[in-house]
């Protein structure tokens, strides 16, 4: 997971965890608290993810064991096979993710790598405090729908892509890119699917 990914998925766990941000100002210290708590619940988040590999891990190998015990090799191995790269692969991402987590304060002292405290705080910060014109520009791209009635993560990812659209001057098509993998890891199917249809009007709508 680049950087950028990571201080995007820990901007939408850290909106997650502020119950109202309708008229509400946070200072710094208040934001830097909601931050730890969202790398923690992020942490806790992979930890999870590891746990159900093993537990893929251990059911696929249980597979190969039976499958060996029996004569033959059948199309059933073959789907072993690829269970346990399917979980691989999984693996992989979920370490990936780890690894830099872990490495996080090293990150924030280094000053070769990207500010990711900083950014976060950015977009938590630009998100609460141009709340009602972001809402209002979301709406406006959603044809027929309105913003407050789709679940609260498919808002965030919305607002997150909004705030890279338009304060931090970031490609639409990567902003629609990260929004959408977001929606991938965080919503539901119907949820991807308004998100992607939503992303494309609002770049329709910045591009002119």
């Amino acid at each position: 997971m680049h950087n950028n990914s990571l201080t995007r998925e820990l901007s939408l766990i850290s909106l997650g965890l502020i119950k109202d941000k309708g008229h509400l100002k946070l200072n710094k210290l208040q934001i830097e608290e909601i931050f730890e708590s969202a790398l923690d619940s992020l942490i806790n988040h992979c930890r999870d993810e590891l746990d159900n590999c093993e537990s893929d891990l251990e059911s696929a190998s249980q597979k190969i064991l039976d499958s060996e015990l029996q004569e033959g090799v059948d199309s059933s191995f073959l789907n072993v096979r690829d269970d346990l790269k399917k979980s691989l692969t999984k693996i992989e991402k979920v370490m990936n993710t780890l690894s830099i987590i872990l490495d996080f304060p090293k990150l924030i002292v280094s000053s070769g790598h990207f500010d990711i405290r900083d950014d976060v705080n950015y977009r938590i910060s630009k998100t609460i405090n141009n709340l009602a014109i972001i809402d209002s520009d979301i709406d406006q791209a959603m044809d027929g729908w309105r913003l407050k009635r789709l679940p609260r993560i498919d808002r965030d990812i919305l607002r997150l892509a909004y705030i890279d659209i338009n304060f931090l001057n970031t490609p639409i098509a990567v902003a629609c890119n990260e929004a959408v993998n977001l929606a991938n890891k965080y919503s539901d199917m119907e949820g991807r699917r308004l998100i992607n249809g939503i992303l494309r009007r609002l770049q329709t709508v910045k591009s002119k």
